[in-house]
């Protein structure tokens, strides 16, 4: 943990940050008193508010997430060709 004047953080904000992201915790002080603290931020702060809500009623059994957006999760299903695309643009084009 290190602590950092105000003047000093401004001055060198850049190379602070990196320490910052790299996981060091920067407290900033202000004429000797610690006026704020800098780190990472955690996982839930990178969420959304969105996503945070979602969470929380999954949490409370509210809502269920469903299947990814993976064609490989879903089951397929037959299709039926009864006509050739030729006949079927052929009876589009008609209407014309």
């Amino acid at each position: 943990m290190k602590a950092v004047a105000v003047r000093e953080l401004k001055n060198r904000l850049s190379a602070y940050l990196r320490e910052v992201a790299a996981g060091e915790v920067v407290l900033v002080t202000d004429r000797g008193r610690v006026v704020a603290e800098l780190r990472r931020p955690s996982a839930e702060t990178l969420q959304s508010p969105a996503e945070q809500a979602l969470e929380r009623l999954v949490a409370a059994g509210v809502l269920t997430i469903g299947l990814p957006q993976d064609p490989s999760s879903y089951r397929r299903t037959a299709v039926r060709i009864t006509r050739s695309s030729q006949t079927l643009l052929d009876a589009e084009r008609a209407d014309r």
